[in-house]
């Protein structure tokens, strides 16, 4: 059966310019997007593969923002970044701000060719952890290449164009040779370093780069062992140490639960009642009544 994405977005405020460049690779579908934008531009998208989005190129002082609630905002440091990484069925949001044009390329990678080509080295739940804000320097150089196959006339030798998708793929994932590839679960020194960093900032957006650069890991096969180690990769447990701090605040019946919530790292009252519940399958107001009636 042939790979395809079935990519599903809605968009207002975005004029595609021009024609869609798209490129067929052996372990990948690559398409790459000149659009006009509007002001307040802005997107839903879920795909059924995973992808990674580049910004290749923009005319204007703003930038596109892929959130995972459209009500969320990005850190002022990670609204530079060029790059986001998108889980297969990961819903997100686009929005663009002071931006005239964007070119920006897609990346949607077939899984089941990339796993047959690197055998054991490939982790499936390498995949499965969004990384929506992020630059990397390697990978951007790879991007470029891998657009410059979708835009060419005559492009090169198929091995060239696969040779670059397996490239961009072992350079996210950080794939190291066997010999030196870290094994098995994180450390008890590094992990309790990883644990001390996410509890001491866990009131402030937390890079996995940061946290990986603790360890000497690639900030892909960290996130992998953190979570084979712990259970949950470090973004979740960062949010449950968020409620729990959260809970011994709300057993002060005169905090309000907008200040409860901005103490603790959260977007706003919104996000904290959405993250409260996931964790404790209850609101913070029906906790607290629990506890305090």
């Amino acid at each position: 059966m042939a790979f395809h994405p079935h990519m599903q977005s809605w968009t207002q405020g975005l004029e595609v310019v021009g024609d869609l460049r798209l490129k067929i690779f052996d372990g990948a579908i690559a398409d790459l997007w000149d659009v006009n934008c509007l002001p307040f531009a802005h997107g839903e998208y879920v795909s059924h593969a995973p992808r990674l989005v580049v910004v290749m190129g923009q005319t204007g002082n703003g930038q596109m923002e892929i959130l995972a609630d459209p009500s969320d905002r990005l850190a002022a440091d990670e609204r530079c970044n060029r790059l986001a990484f998108i889980p297969a069925g990961y819903k997100v949001w686009s929005r663009i701000e002071n931006l005239n044009q964007l070119s920006h390329l897609d990346v949607h990678f077939d899984t089941r060719s990339i796993s047959s080509k690197l055998g054991d080295d490939f982790d499936p739940s390498i995949v499965d952890v969004p990384r929506l804000s992020f630059t990397d320097d390697r990978l951007l150089a790879l991007a470029r290449l891998v657009a410059d196959e979708c835009g060419a006339q005559t492009p090169l030798h198929d091995l060239y164009g696969d040779s670059l998708i397996c490239a961009l793929f072992i350079a996210f994932a950080g794939i190291q040779p066997k010999q030196i590839c870290h094994k098995g679960h994180l450390s008890a020194h590094h992990l309790r370093k990883a644990i001390e960093f996410l509890e001491d900032n866990y009131d402030e957006p937390v890079r996995l780069a940061e946290l990986a650069s603790l360890t000497g890991l690639s900030p892909a096969y960290f996130c992998h062992v953190f979570k084979l180690t712990t259970g949950m990769p470090p973004h979740r447990w960062q949010m449950r140490v968020r409620v729990n701090r959260s809970k011994h605040l709300l057993e002060n019946p005169d905090r309000s639960l907008s200040s409860i919530a901005a103490e603790t790292g959260f977007s706003d009252q919104a996000h904290f009642t959405r993250v409260f519940r996931k964790f404790t399958g209850t609101t913070p107001a029906a906790w607290r009544m629990s506890r305090i009636g």
